[in-house]
């Protein structure tokens, strides 16, 4: 019987992670198009609009464990997915051609870095400081991380109008605006199959904690966390391939941060009770890896001098043993 429920668990959980990835694809297709058809700069459309549009299985499966009283699967979730965006970055610099996504990606992209390690550290010391008042259901924590976001956004997108110089000709605003009414329906279609999926993929994440063992920590930060990531994983592999390596790290750099400003809805999903005063502190470790990880992230595009060994990628390689190193960790802590 053990066996049959976790064989159709795996199965319910796989096939939800699939409908997601098929949605996030169509997402990062519609956001790349949109960004072509508005002329608005690759940085501020990578880390806000499409890290808003591939984040959206984080916001939905993090909205579902609440619902289902799992909040640290929701919370390990968000930060879990940190790591995991990061860990893609990695990865898109370590596959040929090498290098390419830190020397390429302009250094608009260290302002949303800045911002993700900044909401990321503010997220993990509210969940060591386990703070418990509330305000009509809110924590003032999870909304300084919300204003914080937008304020940060907003320096985004004010940076970034100093590299558009025009938009496009007359000749073709007519073809953009059909384009760009072509990619809003990809991306309504892509997010309401999200939405749909996303709460069957939290409640498989949960009951797979259950018949494992492990606890929703450690599903929601690895396993969980990976997965609500593939959307990114796409959307950056996609743009390195057209060339956007902007588009690409502005995407996962801004989905840190946007992860970060779930946390208020988590509480508005959670009234009465702070979603931090439940939190388990296992996410503190989770949090401060991901901020390392951010930090190599962040000096990869700073630093671009040509590296003296062609077979070794300093930055990449500490992020990937970072990842491995911090999984390790958090599953040594559930045994």
């Amino acid at each position: 019987m053990f066996q049959t429920n976790l064989l159709a668990t795996t199965v319910i959980f796989l096939s939800a992670a699939v409908v997601i990835i098929a949605a996030g694809t169509a997402l990062a297709r519609g956001g790349d198009a949109i960004a072509e058809a508005t002329g608005i700069g690759q940085v501020w459309i990578g880390s806000v609009m499409l890290a808003i549009a591939t984040s959206m299985p984080e916001l939905a499966t993090g909205v579902s464990a609440i619902r289902f009283d799992e909040p640290n699967l929701a919370i390990g979730d968000l930060f879990g997915a940190g790591l995991a965006n990061m860990l893609v970055l990695a990865v898109l610099d370590l596959v040929p051609p090498r290098g390419r996504i830190f020397k390429e990606a302009t250094f608009e992209n260290t302002l949303a870095a800045c911002l993700a390690i900044l909401m990321t550290a503010m997220a993990a010391v509210f969940v060591m400081a386990r703070p418990r008042w509330t305000f009509a259901g809110i924590t003032p924590e999870s909304l300084l991380l919300a204003l914080v976001y937008i304020g940060g956004t907003r320096a985004v997108y004010r940076n970034g109008l100093r590299e558009v110089e025009s938009g496009p000709e007359p000749a073709e605003v007519r073809a953009a605006r059909i384009s760009l009414k072509r990619s809003l329906l990809e991306f309504a279609a892509g997010a309401a199959a999200i939405l749909i999926a996303a709460p069957v993929l939290a409640a498989s994440a949960g009951r797979l904690a259950d018949l494992t063992g492990l606890g929703t920590t450690f599903i929601g930060t690895w396993l969980v966390g990976l997965v609500t990531t593939l959307p990114e994983m796409a959307t950056s592999f996609s743009a390195v391939r057209m060339g956007a390596f902007d588009l690409a790290a502005g995407n996962l750099f801004g989905s840190v941060s946007f992860n970060m400003a779930i946390f208020l809805v988590l509480d508005l999903a959670h009234p009465g009770v702070s979603v931090f005063s439940v939190a388990d502190p296992t996410h503190v470790i989770t949090g401060m890896l991901a901020i390392v990880m951010t930090t190599l992230g962040l000096s990869g595009i700073v630093y671009r001098a040509e590296r003296r060994y062609a077979l070794l990628e300093p930055g990449s390689a500490l992020m990937v043993l970072a990842y491995v190193l911090g999984i390790l960790m958090l599953y040594s802590r559930v045994r």
